[in-house]
This record gives C-alpha cells, structure tokens and sequence, in this order.
C-alpha cells in the first residue's frame, strides 16, 4: 500500500519527529508545507529539498489568536491539500513536592503546544478537509506517556492524555467522514526534546531512547499499512495490554 496523501502540511517540521517524517513524505512524492519557528531550519529544508518539493512557512502556534490567518494562508496557497500531521510539542519537568519551583506561565505554554495549539488548528482546518471529494487527513504526534504517566514531567503526560481521549471522540465523530484521524504513539526517541537547554535535569537526553531513524521506518510502517493507531516501541506494551481493551468500553 503507498501513503495515499499528496501534499502533507506538516508543524513542527524544523526538527526531530517532524523533521523525520516531512523528508520521509518528501521522498515518497508528496509535497510537504513545513511548518515550524525556526526559519534558518526551514531555509535549511528547502536548500536540501527544492521548493518543487517543500513550501515553508514560519509560525508560531502558540500564536492561538493567530491560527485563522495562519490556516487562510495555508488553505489559499496549497488548495490541494489533503494532509496534515501535528507534531509540534515541548516537555517540561515540574515538581509539586516544591512548589515554589514551580512555572505556571510554563506549565500554560506547555499546554497550549501540546494541546490547545492543537485543537485551534484542527477546527479551523476541518470545513476545508470536509468540503473535499477525495479522503483526507489529520495526523497526531502524541506520546506513550499519555497512556502510562512519569513522575518527572506530569504536566506533559496530562496534555498527551488530554490530546489523546480528543483524538479518540474526533475520530468517532468523523468516522462517517472523509477524514481519518492517525494516532502515532511515539515511546522516548532521541530528539532535542530532551536536550540540556530545555530540561537541565537530563543529561546527554539526545541519546534518551530509541533511534530517530528507527522510529521513523516504524511509523511509515504504520502509516503505509493504513493504521489508525500507531504505537511504536514502549508504547506497544501499554497500548496492547490496556488500551486497545479500553477503546472497546
């Protein structure tokens, strides 16, 4: 079976899981519109690509109230779009045994990416998705940890939980729909997420986990296969001793 998508917005594309699958798009013939903060990374793309191949736009999606222009501009300049996967996150370590250390305005960031980010943009793409004759997409990047929480990063493991029993009412709500709704449960993979800069606790996190090329073949896997969910290493154990019994309550 060939991925059946043919131009892929992908956010979050400047780096690690975004980045992986936006050039694993690229090479199967689908044109991606990369997505992500950082424009040097997004110039970075194009230089490697071609813009026949990647079309980049700069934002922030933390920008919520910045969203509808965001999904306008998109939807003007890529009429054919037929996919697009959500990857953008950040992981934070928060301990309420002192909780005088604790951000709240960070904890809010976190959330708005990991989550509420997530369902501005999906709201405001779907009328387009909808209107479409022809089957379209809304991928998730979401986490094993939203199946089976740590200690070390609650607030994190609450918004991937949070995004992941979303995922499960949408894809029910549009099963009638031409819009497949994709879960990819990615376990720990050796991205920044976990780098030194971001999380201080964590030292040499760039090698946390398993492989980024190792987890992108998994996930194309899925994807090719035409899987809904799409849980890769760690992930597999909750998802298969638990929660494919849960999704059938």
């Amino acid at each position: 079976m060939s991925f059946p998508y043919k131009t892929v917005l992908v956010v979050g594309a400047t780096s690690g899981i975004g980045l992986a699958l936006a050039e694993k798009f690229i090479s199967n013939g689908s044109h991606v519109v990369a997505c992500g903060r950082r424009q040097e990374n997004l110039d970075e793309l194009v230089r490697k690509h071609g813009k026949d191949k990647v079309s980049p736009i700069q934002f922030d999606i933390t920008d919520l109230k910045g969203i509808p222009n965001f999904v306008g501009q998109v939807i003007r300049a890529h009429p054919t779009l037929d996919s697009i996967l959500l990857n953008s996150g950040i992981q934070r370590k928060f301990d309420f045994t002192q909780p005088e250390s604790i951000d709240l305005d960070l904890l809010g960031t976190e959330l708005t990416t990991n989550y509420l980010s997530y369902v501005h943009l999906f709201t405001a793409f779907l009328p387009f998705l909808q209107k479409q004759s022809h089957p379209t997409c809304l991928m998730f990047t979401t986490s094993g940890l939203a199946l089976i929480p740590i200690t070390r990063c609650p607030n994190y493991c609450a918004t991937k939980a949070a995004m992941h029993h979303m995922i499960l009412a949408l894809r029910e709500q549009l099963s009638e729909t031409n819009v497949k709704v994709i879960e990819i449960l990615p376990p720990a993979v050796q991205t920044e997420l976990h780098d030194e800069k971001h999380q201080p606790d964590i030292k040499d996190g760039r090698n946390m986990g398993i492989p980024l090329d190792e987890f992108t073949e998994e996930a194309w896997r899925g994807l090719l296969e035409g899987k809904t969910d799409i849980p890769i290493g760690m992930a597999k154990n909750s998802y298969e001793g638990f929660e494919l019994k849960r999704q059938k309550q």
